[in-house]
C-alpha cells in the first residue's frame, strides 16, 4: 500500500469507523452507563476485531462469507440475536451514577461483536473490494496494512463515541432521565436489526 493509498484508505476508514451504527451505539450506551474509563476496553476491543475483520476479509474470507448463502443467513439471524440482546440490556440498564457496580461491554465482547455486525461486514467487504491491489504487495502484507490502518481509524473514532457517552454519563444521573436515553438507545438499535434481516 503506497502512501497516498493509506492516506484515502484511512479517510475511508475514518468515515466508516465514527458514523452511527451497532458498535458506536454500544460504545456510546458503555459510556453512559460505566463512564470513560471503564468503557475503554469496549472502545479498544471494537477497534481490535475490526481491524481482525479488514485483515481477515483482504486475505478472502469476506468473498467465502459471500459465497455460502447458508452461512451469511445464520450470520443474519446471529447478529440480529445479539443486538436485540444488547438493546434489551441497554433498556434495561440503570442511572448512571449506579457505574460503579454496572457491568460494563468489555474487550472480548466488543471485539466479537464485529464478527457478526452487519455494518462492519459490509465495510470490510466493500473495502476489500474497492481498495485492494491485486499483484502490488504480498496479499498478506496488504491485509496487515488493511487491518492495521483500520485499526487506527477506529480507535480514535470510538474514543469520540465513548467521550460522548462519558458526557451524558454525567447527565443522565436522573433516574427519569436514564431512563428515557437507555430505552431511545435500545430502540435505535433494535430497530438496526431490520438492517441485518433485510
Amino acid at each position: 500500500m503506497t502512501i497516498d493509498q493509506a492516506i484515502t484508505f484511512f479517510i475511508f476508514s475514518i468515515v466508516a469507523a465514527i458514523t452511527p451504527g451497532p458498535s458506536n451505539a454500544m460504545i456510546l450506551s458503555t459510556g453512559s452507563a460505566v463512564g470513560a474509563v471503564r468503557g475503554l476496553p469496549c472502545v479498544l476491543g471494537a477497534s481490535v476485531g475490526m481491524g481482525l475483520l479488514l485483515f481477515a476479509s483482504a486475505l478472502g474470507l469476506g468473498q467465502i462469507v459471500l459465497a455460502r448463502p447458508q452461512l451469511l443467513h445464520v450470520m443474519k439471524w446471529v447478529g440480529a440475536a445479539f443486538l436485540l440482546w444488547l438493546a434489551w440490556k441497554i433498556a434495561t440498564s440503570g442511572r448512571a451514577s449506579d457505574a460503579a457496580s454496572a457491568p460494563a461491554v468489555g474487550f472480548v465482547e466488543a471485539a466479537s461483536f464485529q464478527w457478526i455486525n452487519p455494518k462492519g461486514w459490509l465495510v470490510a467487504v466493500s473495502a476489500a473490494a474497492a481498495y485492494l491491489q491485486i499483484g502490488s504487495e504480498p496479499p498478506l502484507w496488504q491485509a496487515l496494512s488493511f487491518g492495521l490502518v483500520f485499526f487506527c481509524a477506529a480507535l480514535p473514532s470510538g474514543l469520540v463515541w465513548l467521550a460522548l457517552g462519558a458526557a451524558l454519563h454525567r447527565l443522565l444521573k436522573n433516574e427519569r432521565a436514564a431512563r428515557v436515553f437507555n430505552i431511545a438507545m435500545a430502540l435505535a438499535l433494535a430497530t438496526s436489526v431490520l438492517l441485518v434481516l433485510a
